[in-house]
């Protein structure tokens, strides 16, 4: 079957899965979306989407690709009451491209094997503005087979490759260990970047220089312009590293495998959650970007930020 005859459904348009589907559509692909707020998916039928209002309706898809915040809501898109599987069938393929433990991951793909569905990990790499750059990247596992049936589409939603690296979910593994390394470089990043700042270097020719060196890389490109102009427009919230973070420690503890980095950067980000408990509304605060970290440990080094107002390339242009 020519892979542009093929029927995707797609369950998810936030700040990844909607500029993800785009992807699809311009490609060509024929694509049927749902998201939890109708009005969140609408402007994907600008580039040719047929938007639901049921997920039973997305059964009949011969793949069906998902992104949701955790494993209970995996859970309930395709077996909740209103779910995928909710109108008695379910698709041919699912690919799942959530970051979620591998705990929830492994019950997912039992009850979609049992009503005869088979089963791809497929999380990927970066945000929506690495997305809309042709820059996403991801990481698959399942059967070896059915996993490479679907790379061409995933391909074209995560340009900048696509490894397989087994069966199963060791895709989850990944993607977790690939979650608490950006949580260790932004400390890290922030760290450092504080302390050249605080005897005299200005934070825009202090990232540039760690940019252009060999300790430069995507990632501290494209958080830089965050951290000379504090501008906290979400790409990530610090929620959802910390529940990262947790997983990454969890399995370290499950495997004997010692993080003591990660277990310090989790109680560094902790902190971060007690600081929004003094801004005027910590709710909305905690939902701007977590690369904000970097005020909460501006003021425990007795600094008080200003943005720069220097424009500096986030190197996806």
């Amino acid at each position: 079957m020519s892979k542009n005859t093929q029927k995707i459904g797609w369950i998810g348009t936030g700040r990844m899965g909607a500029p993800m589907a785009e992807r699809l559509l311009k490609a060509g692909h024929d694509v049927t979306i749902w998201n939890r707020t109708r009005s969140k998916a609408e402007p994907l039928a600008a580039y040719g989407g047929k938007i639901v209002d049921k997920l039973s309706d997305l059964a009949s898809c011969d793949v069906v690709f998902s992104i949701v915040s955790t494993g209970k809501d995996l859970d309930e898109v395709y077996f909740g009451p209103n779910g995928v599987k909710s109108g008695g069938k379910t698709p041919r393929v699912v690919v799942d491209c959530s970051t979620i433990s591998i705990e929830d991951s492994v019950e997912v793909r039992r009850k979609l094997m049992e009503a005869g569905s088979d089963y791809v990990c497929a999380p990927v790499s970066g945000n929506a503005k690495v997305i809309k750059a042709g820059r996403l990247s991801s990481v698959v596992s399942g059967n070896e087979a059915v996993a490479k049936s679907i790379m061409p589409l995933m391909e074209v939603v995560a340009p900048q490759g696509v490894s397989y690296v087994g069966d199963g979910d060791l895709a989850r593994v990944c993607k977790i260990a690939h979650n608490v390394m950006l949580g260790v470089v932004i400390e890290n990043l922030i760290e450092i970047t504080l302390l050249a700042n605080k005897m005299g270097v200005p934070r825009h020719a202090f990232l540039a220089f760690m940019n252009n060196g060999v300790m430069g890389s995507m990632f501290t490109r494209y958080k830089s312009p965050a951290l000379v102009n504090l501008d906290w427009t979400t790409t990530f919230t610090p929620e959802l590293l910390r529940k990262d973070l947790d997983l990454g420690l969890e399995l370290g503890r499950e495997f004997d495998v010692p993080m003591p980095v990660t277990a310090a950067t989790r109680e560094v980000l902790q902190g971060h959650f007690g600081a929004a408990q003094l801004q005027k509304n910590p709710e909305e605060y905690l939902q701007k970007d977590f690369a904000a970290l970097i005020e909460t440990m501006a003021l425990a080094s007795g600094m008080k930020l200003e943005p720069e107002n220097v424009k500096v390339l986030t190197g996806l242009e």
